[in-house]
Formats: C-alpha cells, sequence, structure tokens
C-alpha cells in the first residue's frame, strides 16, 4: 500500500509548481486623461503580455455602455471623456475584469 501511495503523492509537488505561473496572470488597466476631453487607457497582464482585442467598454453609473470598445494593437484606447460619472471596464474573460473608476483618473 505504501508503494501506491508514494506514486499518488509524488505528482502532487509538480502540479503545485506548475500553478504557480497560472496564478500569476494578473489583469492590469491604467488610464490617464489627455487635455481636458480625452482619456487614454492601457491593458495588460502581470506576465507582460499584451491585451490587444480586449474588451474596453466606458459605462455610466447607471450601467448604460457609454462608449464601447476594444484595445487596439499597441493594447490601448483613447475616447472622448463622458459628462458625469463613469468606470472603464476592462474585461478579458472570467476572473480577469477590472474597473478603473472616473475619479482615478484624474481631473479634465
Amino acid at each position: 500500500m505504501k508503494h501506491v501511495l508514494r506514486k499518488l503523492t509524488l505528482p502532487l509537488p509538480l502540479l503545485l509548481l506548475a500553478a504557480g505561473p497560472a496564478l500569476a496572470h494578473n489583469p492590469m488597466c491604467e488610464c490617464e486623461a489627455i487635455g481636458t476631453d480625452q482619456v487614454k487607457c492601457t491593458g495588460g497582464f502581470s506576465d507582460g503580455s499584451g491585451a490587444a482585442g480586449v474588451t474596453l467598454d466606458v459605462i455610466g453609473y447607471d450601467e448604460q455602455v457609454l462608449v464601447p470598445g476594444k484595445l487596439g494593437d499597441d493594447s490601448s484606447m483613447t475616447f472622448k471623456r463622458p459628462d458625469g460619472e463613469f468606470y472603464v471596464l476592462f474585461d478579458a474573460g472570467p476572473g480577469h475584469v477590472v474597473e478603473v473608476d472616473h475619479a482615478d483618473i484624474g481631473a479634465p
């Protein structure tokens, strides 16, 4: 019986080591004011990979999509700053979502 247990537990440390890099793939999104009426958001992942084609929507506090979009080839998107309160939703799929509130972007 000990021989069987040894075979079953041997791969476990290897599985734990392999799970580490998968967990380190965190989404990131930064938005900055450009001039008085533009906002530029750039997305990516903690492993240094870009996010070209990832959905980036600008949403009002009433949950209406104000500016639908996707990040360009350079993993960024620039849009006209909406009037009122809003947030930016970077959505790369389940577990890979970031929200940036308008208050964190800076004054126009």
